[in-house]
């Protein structure tokens, strides 16, 4: 079967996955794929590693943004794909090839067909950290060409293909990194007494971080604490003086968030003072919640749901994080869910989303925006 235009470059940047702010071969191959479109009514700038393209519509009257994001992941990845990542230990885990790929294709249709309003394409950097998306606005770019509207998508493993899902409102938590960091006194496994056990500090740690969800926010909220990663000690017969526990905190709303740092902060001083030890929290990126704004979502989701091509999903909000909300903060707009249906899901080092994902939702689009983008 031959693979359509588009999943031919979703396959090349799959293979060159780069993290935050070091996407230079990313934007170089975005870049020679743009400059071939040459087109009297685009313009493009370059922001750091990312790209801002706009086209000129016939009669404009606001400017309409679509933003995709472009950095990868530092997973390894497992597929066993013809076209896996020739950057070891980095992978498009998050489906952000998806959304180049996709954008590519919206771009390249309303190149040769314009609409009666401006377009702004936004392929922006790091958005699985340190976080693109908010220094981005803040760009003269940005400031320039400024949306009045503007859009995203993020691929759904979950979902069969030719499904989209979306809600009015909240529609990704607010998030936030979390790094603690603890120093004791090391020394050997025979004369634990002369030491301070950053391992058993840690372990301490971890237990009482679980309390707060259960103890410290409403049951009828949500939040979560997940410590993904512990480091600490060097071999196995001396008592580790250091540890580093890595996780991330997700709420429901703002004030949640405020809730659960006071808590850890509460907790970790407990350690420091219970362990006889040197504490230190960074947290890190910090996102803000994607609420979907609800006039514009609602016109979206009526116009999809009459559309023969997709099935149209009112989806409950989810706990994942998603740096475009600071975006959606300052401009109405709205991100969906693009059903992928994939056996792996989101930053698993087996994710295989179904290509034909890809053509459908650059027909969707292009009909939407053009509707949208004519509509007096």
């Amino acid at each position: 079967m031959e693979t359509s235009p588009f999943a031919a470059i979703r396959r090349d940047l799959h293979k060159i996955p780069e993290i935050g702010f070091q996407e230079f071969k990313t934007q170089q191959y975005l870049l020679n794929y743009i400059t071939k479109l040459s087109s009297e009514r685009m313009e493009i700038e370059t922001w750091r590693t990312g790209i801002f393209v706009k086209i000129k519509g016939r009669n404009p009257r606001k400017i309409i943004g679509y933003r995709a994001d472009i950095d990868g992941l530092p997973i390894k990845e497992e597929t066993g794909l013809p076209f896996t990542s020739n950057h070891e230990d980095y992978m498009h885990a998050c489906g952000h090839d998806f959304h180049m790929s996709i954008g590519l294709g919206v771009l390249t249709y309303f190149v040769e067909n314009p609409i009666d309003d401006d377009l702004l394409f936004i392929f922006q950097p790091a958005e699985e950290g340190p976080g693109g998306a908010e220094p981005m606005l803040k760009s003269e770019t940005m400031k320039k060409w400024k949306p009045d509207m503007i859009l995203a998508l993020h691929i759904a493993p979950e979902y069969p293909v030719g499904t989209i899902a979306v809600k009015e409102g909240l529609l990704f938590a607010n998030t936030s990194e979390l790094f603690i960091d603890l120093k004791g006194k090391g020394g050997h496994a025979a004369y634990p007494h002369h030491t301070n056990d950053m391992v058993i500090a840690a372990c301490s740690l971890v237990g009482q971080l679980q309390t707060i969800v259960s103890r410290n926010v409403n049951p009828l909220d949500s939040a979560v604490i997940t410590i993904g990663k512990i480091t600490g000690g060097t071999v196995q017969n001396i008592i580790a003086e250091t540890a580093r526990l890595e996780g991330t905190i997700r709420t429901l709303n703002p004030e949640s968030m405020v809730k659960v740092k006071s808590r850890i902060k509460a907790l970790v001083d407990g350690i420091q003072a219970g362990f006889e030890c040197v504490t230190e929290i960074d947290y890190g990126a910090m996102y803000h919640q994607v609420y979907n704004e609800e006039q514009l979502t609602r016109e979206f989701m009526e116009y999809t749901d009459q559309s023969s091509e997709v099935d149209l999903y009112r989806c409950t909000e989810a706990m994942t994080g998603e740096d475009f909300g600071y975006m959606l903060k300052e401009i109405p707009g709205f991100m969906f869910w693009l059903g992928v249906s994939s056996e792996y899901g989101l930053h698993h080092a087996k994710l295989t989303p179904d290509e034909k994902a890809i053509e459908l939702a650059i027909n969707h689009l292009t009909n939407y925006l053009t509707f949208k983008g004519n509509k007096a």
